[in-house]
């Protein structure tokens, strides 16, 4: 599905970057992926967004105020009534950063942390329904939460973003669901993990994004050259191939080739 004028309810319908090196991430994804950076809107503190062919892919931010940025990526869920969301999940555990909060007319937003301590934002949209571009290069091809707490964290957007999903793998070795569309529908949206075997120490549930390139090899190089990292290498997989790459502020992402027929969610 490239293209969409709406996301799904529970959908990822955006990411934004939070980065403490503003100039630096405006040339480091301008170069890696040819987007544009649009100026930073005084109006919204600075925010700004990156254009893939003059439509808006993702946004940016830097510190705000006294508080340092994370260098993190954050992907919003969307969510057609958020006042309920929100209250919805601090009810089932979640702590809410900000109560939601209009942004002029482009829609209501909310970041909250789940209840293992992921860092997840939900977006109502006004005039903006988010990225309407998906799986082209240069633009977001896949977003999902890897957790220690598989069946707490199902329950738990299922709850809140009314997910509905479907069980993928259910070992010790590869713990994986999709999140559907809607009820029936074979269209996936996002993807839930068991990440119990390895995720970091001291980190229990981290949402990514993988951003659609045609070379991961390729592109893992330039994230290198451009001043980034390589966390993890590429590796082949049904689902294309993968790799985890940081920018030169530390900010991690993921990129994903495609592969000829994509039968399910990359869970990388």
């Amino acid at each position: 599905m490239p293209h969409r004028e709406h996301a799904p309810a529970g959908a990822p319908c955006w990411a934004d970057l939070w980065t403490s090196d503003v100039a630096g991430s405006r040339r480091f994804y301008s170069d890696l992926f040819g987007w544009e950076a649009a100026e930073p809107s005084e109006e919204f503190g600075g925010y700004f967004m990156f254009l893939r062919d003059g439509a808006p892919v993702a946004g940016g931010m830097g510190p705000m105020g006294d508080m340092p940025a994370g260098n993190v990526w954050t992907v919003y869920l969307a969510a057609p009534d958020i006042a309920t969301a929100a209250k919805t999940a601090e009810g089932a555990g979640a702590s809410l950063y900000m109560p939601p909060e209009p942004v002029a007319d482009l829609g209501i937003q909310v970041q909250m942390a789940d209840p293992k301590g992921a860092t997840v934002g939900a977006w109502q949209e006004g005039t903006f329904p988010g990225f309407t571009v998906l799986d082209e290069p240069g633009a977001p091809s896949w977003c999902e939460l890897h957790t220690r707490d598989f069946a707490g964290a199902l329950g738990f957007y299922r709850t809140v973003f009314g997910w509905e999903t479907q069980l993928v793998g259910d070992t010790d070795e590869f713990r994986y669901a999709v999140v559907l569309a809607e009820a029936g529908s074979d269209e996936q949206v996002a993807g839930i993990m068991d990440g119990s075997q390895w995720l970091p120490e001291g980190v229990d549930a981290v949402w990514s994004i993988y951003f659609r390139v045609d070379d991961v090899g390729a592109e893992a190089d330039r994230v290198v050259a451009l001043g980034g990292s390589v966390v993890d290498p590429p590796v082949e997989t049904p689902y294309g191939v993968l790799a985890t790459v940081a920018d030169p502020a530390g900010a991690v992402f993921k990129l994903r080739s495609l592969p000829e027929r994509s039968p399910s969610p990359p869970a990388g």
